[in-house]
């Protein structure tokens, strides 16, 4: 069994929508380009064809390998962003890169799935239990770290994408107060960048007494609900605060764009303007390949890599727009429906991991798009231009269908 070949096994499902995927991303990307100067889809179909050995490699490589070695590889993530701050070359303001002549290489994109290893590897011990706080602590740590080191480059884009292990960890037993609490907390946020603080704050008393009513009515309960009314309060109260004093201006002024409180159609609100013309002109079944006109005449800033969908919606309107998204939903379930069959806890969490690395990406892109998000700088795994993404997708990909492939040996 140990000399079988590296193709026996694998899901093929997957994979034909990866090459799907990976095909489709080009053509959009040699549309978007054509009219740059930039040899940008020469350079893609080059990371395009490097992907090949890259994923003999990986197959090639036991699946065991990858759980032996997991905090060895998270380590020696972690390390790469960390000597960004020495040695990373700065593009746009971002100190995000390492720089190889003419080649730069992201860290980040990789460091998603030696995170997803590393916490694979720790929820897989058999004494792990989540529901104590010591080890939540400790699960946490795995996610917050290259967090701490993405955030300071500055990356948020790429550090919002880790907020996907935290129902990974719910899947595995953290208790829900966690994810109740995050969405709560972005909630509150933008309600009170809408409303006035003191509307925010009696909508949360209400609530708070209305739940407070639903239970068993004690003393301790009344003292509970107090706490949690006066945490809440002090949470709002610190919104804008927070808003005006650490948010730098241009994610201020995105998030009035993106809330309704002005607009700039020709300045921070120039690219989602853009998308959204681009977008509405493919109309159901678009405009046909290459006959874009707002592809053609480069409207819209970054097309070819955060901005890629539009090309899409414009060129192959609605119905394209629904095959890429089916195709992206089709992944998701199916490795889901994998991580559900796999044998070992492992390889569950980190199927989980891949799933949901890939969903908030897809999901965040498409959302900054149709500009019900803010642009942050999410690519869409596949599509947006950049070796660095398509490799680190791809190998968190395939890490995962090697793994199922090694299940059978398992038993």
């Amino acid at each position: 069994m140990k000399n079988q070949s590296i193709t026996n096994n694998l899901d093929w499902i997957c994979i034909i929508i990866y090459i799907t995927l990976v095909i489709m991303g080009w053509l959009n990307i040699y549309s978007s380009s054509l009219s740059s100067v930039e040899d940008t889809y020469q350079k893609q179909l080059v990371f395009i064809v490097l992907t090949i050995p890259l994923i003999f490699i990986i197959l090639s490589i036991d699946g065991k390998f990858y759980e032996k070695y997991a905090s060895i590889i998270f380590v020696i993530s972690l390390l790469s962003l960390l000597g960004l701050f020495a040695v990373g070359k700065v593009i746009a303001g971002q100190r995000c890169w390492y720089s190889f002549g003419g080649f730069t290489l992201q860290p980040s994109e990789f460091a998603k799935a030696a995170t997803s290893l590393a916490l694979a590897k720790y929820l897989s011990d058999t004494q792990i239990n989540l529901k104590n706080v010591n080890r939540q602590i400790q699960a946490l740590a795995i996610v917050f770290l290259p967090i701490m080191l993405i955030l300071p480059q500055p990356d948020p884009g790429s550090a919002l994408i880790y907020s996907i292990f935290i129902i990974v960890l719910y899947r595995e037993g953290l208790p829900s107060w966690y994810v109740i609490t995050g969405f709560t907390a972005i909630l509150l946020f933008v309600l009170t960048l809408v409303l006035q603080v003191q509307y925010v704050i009696l909508i949360a008393f209400l609530v708070i007494l209305f739940i407070h009513i639903k239970s068993r009515i004690s003393e301790r309960n009344i003292v509970l609900s107090g706490i949690l009314f006066a945490l809440i309060s002090g949470f709002i109260l610190s919104v804008n605060y927070i808003f005006e004093h650490v948010f730098k201006q241009h994610h201020r002024d995105r998030f009035n764009i993106l809330l309704g409180k002005s607009v700039d159609v020709k300045g921070i609100g120039y690219n989602t303007n853009q998308a959204k013309i681009a977008i509405g002109s493919g109309g159901w079944f678009g405009k046909g390949f290459l006959e874009g006109t707002q592809t053609k005449g480069g409207f819209v800033p970054e097309q070819h890599t955060d901005y890629i969908f539009t090309t899409v919606g414009e060129e192959w309107g609605f119905m394209g727009s629904l095959i890429v998204i089916a195709l992206f939903a089709g992944l998701f379930l199916r490795i889901i429906y994998l991580a559900e069959r796999q044998k070992t806890k492992f390889s569950r969490v980190y199927g989980y991991c891949v799933a949901g690395i890939l969903f908030i990406h897809f999901f965040v892109n498409i959302a900054m798009v149709l500009g019900i998000f803010p642009t942050i700088g999410v690519p869409l795994p596949f599509f947006s231009y950049g070796g660095s993404g398509l490799w680190g997708f791809t190998i968190l990909l395939f890490i995962f269908i090697k793994m199922d492939a090694n299940k059978v040996n398992e038993w």
